[in-house]
C-alpha cells in the first residue's frame, strides 16, 4: 500500500478482514479510492458467503461467554475503546478524510461524535435492570429479566464510517451482544482501523468481526442466518427495505434507519441570522451527505427574498477542496453517481423555473466536486424536493401560510428529521406536534447526539439509535414466572 500521508501509527491501516480476532487475506481484492482525486489508496478483500458464516460461527461461540460477564467489566472495555479512539484522533480522522472526502476538521469531529456512543454506552451496560411484577396470585412471582439479544450483524455506510459502527457497536457490546459488521466497500479502511483499537482495548476475538466485501453475497448469508437474531442497517430506504423482508424468513429482530426528506421550515417571525446559521449546520455538513440534512427549505414569503439573498452569500464564500490540503468548507461527494444526481436536481428544478443563486454545477477536473447551490423558487413538485438529494444543494420554496408550511412538509413518505425557524411560542409548539417526523430541530440546524433517541416514522425506519432507548434494540424480555408454596 502506497497510502499519501503518514500515520503516527501505521498498523491502523489494515488491508485484511477481521474476524475472530485474526486477520484475514482473500483472493480477490476491492480497491478503495479517495473521492477528492480518485487515486487508489489500498485494497481489502473481496469476501463473500462462507467467510460470513465462518464470522457468524465466532461470534455464536464467543457471545455465550462475553453475556457471562458482568456489565461493569463490558464497560470498562467499552469506555477504553472510545479512549483509544481520541488518543488516536489525528490518524483515524486522516484515514477517514481520504476514503470518504470530508474536510480533516469535521473527520476530526466525527471522530468525538462516534467515540461518545462507546462512552455512552459503557455506563448503560450497568443500568440493564429487569422488573418485579405484582403477581397475579397469591403463590406465584413475576419478574421480568433483560437479555442479550444474541448475535448482531450490522450494515452500516460510507457517509459516518465511524459513527455509524459505535453507534451500533456500542449498544450491542454493552448489552452483551456479540457483532458482525459490513461496512460500506467505499469506507473500509475506518471500520478496520476500529477493529484494531477494538482488540487492543479488550474486546475479546469474536465479538466484534468486520467483513469487507460486495454486500449482496455478505448481506444473504446475514438476513438468513438463522444464528443472526439482530439485524441493523443504516442506508437507503429501498435496500432497507429488502433486506428487512429477507430478514423475515427467519423472523429476526430489525432495525433501520433509512433515508430522509428533511423539511427546513423559516417562518416570517424567524431571527434570519440564526436560521442562516442552522441552514448551513443542517444543509452543507459533509458536503451535504447526511440522511438528518435539510433537503427542503420551506421558507415564509415574508422573508423569502432576504433569507434566500443571505444564504446564498454565505454559501457562496465555501472553499472547496481535498479534505486534506488545507482548510476547506466542502469535500467533494463520494463518487460519480452523486454528481450526477446533484447535477439532474439541479436542472430539473431550473427547468421547472427555479432560480440559481450560485453554485449549480459540478467542479470540471478531477475529484467528485459540486459547487454548493443555493436555488431560489424551487416548485414543490421538483425532484430536489421529492426525492433525497444527499449532495451541497438548497433549495428554497416559497410559502404563505403555516397550514401550508406543515402540508408541504408532511407531504412524503420519509420521516426522519425536521426543521422549526420561529420566535413565537404557540406556533413551536403547533408546528412541532404536527410535523410526522422522529425528529424536529427547534431554531437549531444539529439535532444528533448520543444522549437522545436517533431515528424516524414511515419510511425512515424503525427503532432508535443512542441515548437509553438505544439499548432496547439489542435486549430480549424474559418473564420468569414462579410457583410458591406458602409453607403454612
Amino acid at each position: 500500500m502506497t497510502f499519501p500521508h503518514n500515520l503516527f501509527r501505521p498498523d491502523l491501516l489494515k488491508e485484511a478482514a477481521f474476524i475472530d480476532g485474526l486477520w484475514v487475506e482473500g483472493a480477490a481484492k476491492i480497491s478503495v479510492t479517495n473521492p477528492a482525486d480518485g487515486s487508489v489508496l489500498g485494497t481489502v478483500p473481496n469476501l463473500g458467503a462462507e467467510e460470513t458464516k465462518r464470522a457468524i460461527t465466532s461470534a455464536c461461540q464467543a457471545q455465550g461467554e462475553w453475556r457471562k460477564l458482568a456489565a461493569k467489566a463490558r464497560g470498562t472495555i467499552l469506555r477504553r475503546w472510545g479512549e483509544l479512539m481520541l488518543a488516536h484522533q489525528e490518524d483515524l480522522a486522516t484515514i477517514l478524510t481520504l476514503e470518504q472526502g470530508k474536510p480533516f476538521t469535521e473527520a476530526k469531529g466525527e471522530v468525538i461524535y462516534a467515540a461518545s456512543f462507546l462512552e455512552w454506552f459503557a455506563e448503560e451496560a450497568r443500568r440493564i435492570n429487569g422488573e418485579l411484577i405484582q403477581p397475579h396470585a397469591s403463590d406465584r412471582r413475576l419478574a421480568v429479566r433483560k437479555e442479550p439479544v444474541g448475535v448482531v450483524a450490522a450494515v452500516t455506510p460510507w457517509n459516518f464510517p465511524l459513527a455509524m459502527i459505535t453507534r451500533k457497536a456500542g449498544p450491542a457490546l454493552a448489552a452483551g451482544c456479540s457483532l458482525v459488521l459490513k461496512p460500506s466497500e467505499l469506507t473500509p479502511f475506518s471500520a478496520l482501523a476500529l477493529a484494531v483499537l477494538a482488540e487492543e482495548a479488550g474486546v475479546p476475538a469474536g465479538i466484534f468481526n468486520v467483513l469487507t466485501g460486495d454486500a449482496a453475497p455478505i448481506g444473504e448469508v446475514m438476513t438468513t442466518d438463522p444464528r443472526v437474531r439482530k439485524f441493523t442497517f443504516t442506508g437507503s430506504t429501498g435496500v432497507g427495505k429488502m433486506l428487512a423482508a429477507q430478514c423475515m424468513s427467519t423472523v429476526k429482530r430489525v432495525s433501520l434507519e433509512l433515508g430522509g426528506n428533511a423539511p427546513f421550515i423559516v417562518f416570517d417571525d424567524a431571527d434570519i441570522e440564526s436560521a442562516v446559521e442552522g441552514a448551513l449546520m443542517s444543509k452543507f455538513r459533509n458536503t451535504g451527505q447526511t440522511c438528518v440534512c435539510a433537503n427542503r427549505f420551506l421558507v415564509q414569503d415574508g422573508i423569502f427574498d432576504v433569507f434566500s439573498r443571505r444564504l446564498a452569500e454565505r454559501v457562496s464564500q465555501f472553499v472547496v477542496g481535498a479534505g486534506m490540503s488545507g482548510p476547506t468548507d466542502q469535500g467533494p461527494l463520494i463518487d460519480g453517481r452523486a454528481v450526477a444526481k446533484a447535477s439532474v436536481h439541479v436542472d430539473d428544478a431550473v427547468a421547472r423555473g427555479a432560480r440559481i443563486l450560485t453554485g449549480g454545477y459540478a467542479i470540471k477536473g478531477e475529484g467528485n466536486f459540486f459547487l454548493p447551490t443555493v436555488l431560489a423558487d424551487v416548485p414543490a413538485e421538483a425532484l430536489l424536493c421529492k426525492e433525497e438529494t444527499f449532495g451541497p444543494i438548497a433549495g428554497l420554496v416559497r410559502f404563505i401560510s403555516e397550514g401550508e408550511a406543515i402540508e408541504m412538509a408532511n407531504d412524503t413518505p420519509a420521516g426522519l428529521a425536521s426543521y422549526v425557524y420561529t420566535r413565537d411560542l404557540d406556533r413551536s409548539i403547533r408546528v412541532s406536534e404536527s410535523l410526522e417526523y422522529g425528529m424536529v430541530g427547534l431554531n437549531t440546524g444539529l439535532i444528533s447526539t448520543e444522549v437522545a433517541p436517533f431515528g424516524g416514522v414511515k419510511e425512515s425506519g424503525l427503532g432508535r439509535e443512542g441515548s437509553h432507548w438505544g439499548i432496547d434494540d439489542y435486549i430480549e424480555l424474559k418473564v420468569v414466572c414462579t410457583g410458591v408454596n406458602s409453607g403454612f
